[in-house]
């Protein structure tokens, strides 16, 4: 059986971005290892070879090869009433029981605050016409949604007209990881919306399914 291919867009910006943290409490107190040279411990103690480092631009090369879906998360700022929200393409189910989900954001973002001080946010699948709403919510500015047309989720939180479904969550737990942080997110309410196909992400540029 074939499967769609997926044109993609030459490539024109970065990956969307994201990001901001917290600080994770620890229960126990690190196990600590003899010093060994040149090298590292692994769990057992034993001394591991040292590894090599990994370049962040092959990281990022190697890793666009994994296409992704692209979301935006949204949510009514509660300190001025106005919409925000972030493009992410870092996205999962977790969980049927809870139902669960996960993205990323970055440290660096000046938006994510906002929205985890809403408490509840709407998460919109983007379709295949959405690429410049992706690169307005991914770009640092005061009002991201000027110009686009959203109406409410049942949740209250901004549904970006056309999207192809939306999910009304809760956060329900945020840990640090490295550069940036993953957000484990309660659903409460979600519906599938417009009937169109999926933006894409792979390679760092945008694309679309034909066929």
């Amino acid at each position: 059986m074939s499967t769609p291919a997926a044109r993609v867009a030459t490539p024109r910006g970065a990956v969307p971005a994201h990001g901001h943290t917290v600080r994770e409490d620890t229960t126990a107190p690190p196990v600590a290892l003899p010093p060994v040279a040149n090298g590292r411990h692994d769990q057992a103690g034993a001394p591991e070879a040292a590894q090599p480092i990994v370049e962040p631009r092959h990281f990022r090369n190697v890793l666009g090869r994994f296409a992704t879906g692209v979301v935006a998360i949204t949510a009514m700022d509660p300190a001025t009433g106005e919409p925000a929200g972030i493009a992410v393409n870092s996205f999962t189910s977790v969980s049927l029981d809870p139902p669960l989900v996960a993205f990323c954001v970055a440290h660096t973002s000046s938006t994510w605050p906002r929205l985890r001080q809403a408490g509840r946010v709407c998460v919109n699948v983007l379709a295949d016409h959405h690429e410049d709403v992706s690169r307005q919510l991914a770009a640092r500015g005061p009002d991201k949604f000027a110009g686009l047309a959203w109406t409410s989720s049942p949740g209250g939180h901004p549904l970006i007209d056309e999207a192809l479904a939306w999910i009304d969550c809760s956060i329900e737990a945020e840990h640090p990881a490295g550069d940036h942080l993953i957000v484990v997110a309660r659903v409460h309410d979600l519906g599938t919306h417009a009937d169109r196909g999926p933006l894409l992400f792979f390679r760092g540029s945008y694309g679309r399914f034909d066929g």
